[in-house]
């Protein structure tokens, strides 16, 4: 197999992975993370500043912003 074939596979299984996991966080977002808005308080504040700060540490690597940007 050549190494471009090889990178290519990989490529794709990374592809497939992180498609997975978009579709399990939208599926929880779509869910509100499964917290009852009667039971929301500051701790679910607290976890979904947590995972929207590393969503956009992805989103700025990926889309070359804020501290990626050129």
């Amino acid at each position: 197999m050549t190494t471009n074939q090889t990178a290519l596979d990989a490529f794709i299984a990374r592809k497939a992975e992180i498609d997975e996991m978009l579709a399990r966080i939208q599926g929880l977002s779509d869910d509100h993370f499964n917290v009852l808005p009667d039971d929301v308080h500051w701790g679910h504040v607290g976890d979904l500043a947590h995972y929207a700060k590393q969503l956009r540490r992805i989103t700025d690597s990926a889309f070359q912003e804020g501290e990626h940007a050129e």
